[in-house]
Parts: C-alpha cells; sequence; structure tokens
C-alpha cells in the first residue's frame, strides 16, 4: 500500500466526497478514483458506497480509517516539521478565530510566523464558521473557546481566559447594594455577545445564579464592543481577563467577586488533520504551541 494511496482514501473518508478530497490534495477526480481503486483490490472490499451527494464509508473503510487515519497524519506531520526545518519556508498561513482575542492577545505568537518567512491573512468567525471554514480548507489554522468533536479536526490547548463579570464602578455598587445578588443583576442592564449569553450563562451557572429574565439590553459579537458600553455605564456583563485588566486598572472598570469561583475556558488551536501534510501549516502549528507553552 502507498502512502499516496492511503492518503487518497482518509481524504475521501474524512470529506465524503471525491471531488472535495481530489481538490484538498491537488489530484485528478480520476487519479484519486485510481487510488481507492486500488486500494479495495489490496484490501478485497469495497470501501465506498457511491451516492448521488458523494459516498458513504463501508464497515472495512470505518475499520481501515480506525487502523491507520492518526497514524498516518503524524507520520506526515513528523514529514513536513523535518522539512520545514531544512527548506526556507514561504508561503501565507490563513488563521482565524474570535476577532477581540486575535487583536488583544495575539499578537505576540503572530509575530513569530512573520520572522519565519510566513506571512499571515487573518479571518474572524464564531465557532461553526470557524470550523467550516477549516473543512473547506478556507483557513490553516483556528483559534477557538470549544474543543472540536469532529474526527476530521484535531486541537491543543494555546491559552486559557478567566470569566469575570464586570460593571463600571457606580453601576456595580448598585448591584451589590441590592438585598439579594440575583436581584441586584435582574435590576440592572445585562450586556451579551448574542442573545443566548454564553459567557453570561457560563459566569451564572458556575455561581449558583439564575440567568435574569429578559433579552440583553445589547448585544455585540465583538466584545470589545461590550466593554466599551460597559465602560460607559450601560449595564453589566462577563468577559474574559485579558480584555479587562486595562480598565479595570484605570478604574473604569471594577469585577463583581465570584461568590463560587470564576470559570476558566481553554482556548484552542484547531486544525484540519489532514493539513499538516503541508510543510508551512506544520510549522506555524508548532511555532504557535512552543509560543505558548
Amino acid at each position: 500500500m502507498s502512502l499516496l494511496h492511503l492518503r487518497s482514501f482518509i481524504e475521501v473518508y474524512r470529506r465524503r466526497s471525491f471531488t472535495a478530497a481530489a481538490r484538498a490534495l491537488g489530484l485528478t477526480q480520476p487519479a484519486l478514483s485510481h487510488h481507492v481503486a486500488s486500494l479495495e483490490g489490496q484490501v478485497g472490499r469495497a470501501l465506498f458506497e457511491r451516492h448521488a451527494r458523494g459516498v458513504l464509508p463501508t464497515a472495512a473503510a470505518d475499520d481501515l480509517a480506525a487502523r491507520i487515519g492518526s497514524t498516518l497524519d503524524d507520520a506526515e506531520a513528523a514529514l513536513s516539521s523535518a522539512r520545514a526545518r531544512s527548506t526556507q519556508l514561504t508561503g501565507t498561513i490563513h488563521l482565524a478565530g474570535p476577532s477581540d482575542f486575535l487583536a488583544e492577545g495575539c499578537a505576540p505568537l503572530l509575530i513569530r510566523l512573520q520572522k519565519a518567512g510566513l506571512t499571515v491573512r487573518i479571518d474572524v468567525g464564531g465557532r461553526d464558521a470557524l470550523y467550516e471554514k477549516l473543512f473547506n480548507d478556507e483557513v490553516d489554522l483556528a483559534i477557538t473557546a470549544s474543543a472540536p468533536s469532529d474526527s476530521r479536526l484535531d486541537h491543543a490547548r494555546i491559552a486559557e481566559e478567566r470569566l469575570l463579570l464586570v460593571a463600571a464602578p457606580e453601576i456595580l455598587r448598585t448591584i451589590a447594594a441590592a438585598p439579594e445578588f440575583a436581584t441586584g443583576l435582574q435590576g440592572a442592564p445585562c450586556l451579551a455577545y448574542d442573545l443566548d449569553r454564553p459567557l453570561v450563562r457560563t459566569w451564572l451557572k458556575q455561581n449558583g445564579i439564575a440567568l435574569p429574565e429578559g433579552a440583553p439590553a445589547f448585544t455585540a459579537p465583538d466584545l470589545r464592543m461590550l466593554r466599551a458600553l460597559v465602560c460607559e455605564g450601560a449595564g453589566w456583563t462577563v468577559l474574559p481577563d485579558y480584555l479587562c485588566e486595562d480598565a479595570v486598572r484605570a478604574r473604569r472598570l471594577a469585577v463583581l467577586p465570584a461568590p463560587v469561583a470564576s470559570p476558566v475556558n481553554p482556548l484552542n488551536l484547531v486544525w484540519a488533520r489532514s493539513a499538516l501534510r503541508h510543510p508551512r501549516i506544520a510549522f506555524a502549528r508548532k511555532t504557535l504551541l512552543q509560543a505558548s507553552a
């Protein structure tokens, strides 16, 4: 079994499409089909069932992918890292993540890629959009506050954020003066990332407090906007610590002590497993993880 045939099989298995796999590998579809057919001949069983919208793996394909998938990824990553050390890297890394973390927590990491000779293109988005971009090879690496469950993706922790409930000092004094903490929160406007209020919900659940009734007074998909509004006295919200430090020191924001604990979220570097066959992506991943250690 050749390495190329195995990679062709794994790519089709993960993408459920000969067309998408051929595009990802830079092969023609007939060449890719030949690789898979050759492998089927060696295995002695069909690996995929063709359908109008793609392919479905057979039981034999599931077994083969489970046996070789991660081993093949590791081998290709090792080869790519070796090539990266022996050659002058060039090219572009496409990185995506939350706009606020990329703006205020990621610059020192990205400078290392520039110094290595790579150019960097940055995209922003939420978790689901970032995963889709990785699946479609629109970005090489992504940073998310969640760990992917899809087997086509892998991840490693690159940082962490401690969640803080914050408000302008005068708003916080009003909240603290209420007879009950939950009553004080209910009496002041809440600001959140979106209507589901993910960070607010996480902080309150950690501290055994019910989510306030009603919709947020403001929603904004950039936490820096929430920080600016809260500093102006618009209400209270929950923000990562790295976004609050300067404003707290300047006394534009105050932190409400958590009754139980402040939640800590991991921030993960995420990549498509098959992408590590490219030396520039393997190098960029290794560089970012080493810099964050």
